[in-house]
């Protein structure tokens, strides 16, 4: 069984923990998710496509990330995300954190942190997770910015800086 830690608005441990999906969080909890945006030298990013047996946003594009593990550093936290889901090694990669945004969801409260790491990879460097994606590419930021207008990329409007 996997836990999450249960932090405060400011980024605090609480001390408490919550079991992966489980939204029985008090009010003012949140747990900390990641993504881990890769950025090539061409100025293109890697997005992937989720798979279609996700019970949310099926077939939607998105950057690598997930949820921070209890005991589990932010960093820590995106160098194992963007590892198990592109076989990418981000961990001594030029970059890192930019900035962070949090939602507030009636009983699912989150702080997602962004990174942004500039690698020089190509298609043939991933080794994506078939359970979690099912499809990856190299896009621009108007390739991207096109997919958010068609209402099938996540996250966007809270990350598009990270794009420019």
């Amino acid at each position: 069984m996997e836990y999450w830690d249960i932090y405060d608005i400011n980024k605090n441990l609480t001390g408490r923990t919550m079991k992966r999906n489980d939204w029985t969080m008090q009010p003012g909890d949140y747990y900390l998710s990641v993504l881990g945006v890769i950025r090539r030298p061409d100025g293109r990013f890697l997005i992937t496509q989720r798979v279609m047996t996700k019970a949310w946003a099926a077939g939607w594009w998105e950057v690598p990330g997930g949820g921070v593990k209890a005991g589990e550093t932010s960093f820590e936290a995106v160098c194992r995300e963007v590892m198990e889901e592109t076989g990418l090694d981000v961990s001594h990669a030029d970059g890192g954190y930019q900035f962070c945004y949090h939602r507030d969801n009636e009983g699912q409260n989150y702080i997602v942190d962004i990174y942004r790491f500039d690698m020089d990879v190509t298609e043939s460097d991933l080794e994506l997770q078939e359970t979690e994606t099912m499809g990856g590419k190299f896009a621009s930021p108007g390739e991207i910015k096109e997919l958010n207008a068609q209402g099938i990329f996540l996250h966007y409007d809270s990350i598009k800086k990270v794009f420019e």
